[in-house]
């Protein structure tokens, strides 16, 4: 089993900053991809950036040039910083891994790992 979790959190004023981290462990050979979703109220979750074993990166739109995800490989952790927050980036935040797991019995697996989710709120 592999566990994801979170930190980093809280609240922030409008134009403030923060940073997410996000440790997995567990029967981990390899992780791919590491990303970070969030989803507010009433809302559906969506990808707010997510990036490969090899440093490529992704973001969404209403994110690009404020925040910035990158990951140490090492310590099996990725993080988002978050500058310039705005009210409409508050929201659960959940971090999300690409996992290349050994399964005993099984041998080599690959899943979709969850953490328990952060709270952002942004005060206007």
């Amino acid at each position: 089993q592999v566990q994801l979790v979170e930190s980093g959190g809280g609240l922030v004023q409008a134009g403030g900053s923060l940073r997410l981290s996000c440790a997995a462990s567990g029967s981990i050979l390899r992780i791919n991809v590491m990303g970070w979703y969030r989803q507010a109220p009433g809302k559906q979750r969506e990808l707010v950036a997510a990036i490969t074993s090899g440093g490529s990166t992704n973001y969404a739109d209403s994110v690009k040039g404020r925040f910035t995800i990158s990951r140490d490989n090492a310590k099996n952790t990725v993080y988002l910083q978050m500058n310039s927050l705005k009210p409409e980036d508050t929201a659960v935040y959940y971090c999300n891994a690409d996992v290349t797991v050994m399964v005993v019995g099984l041998g080599v697996n690959v899943a979709d790992y969850w953490g328990q989710g952060t709270q952002v709120t942004v005060s206007s």
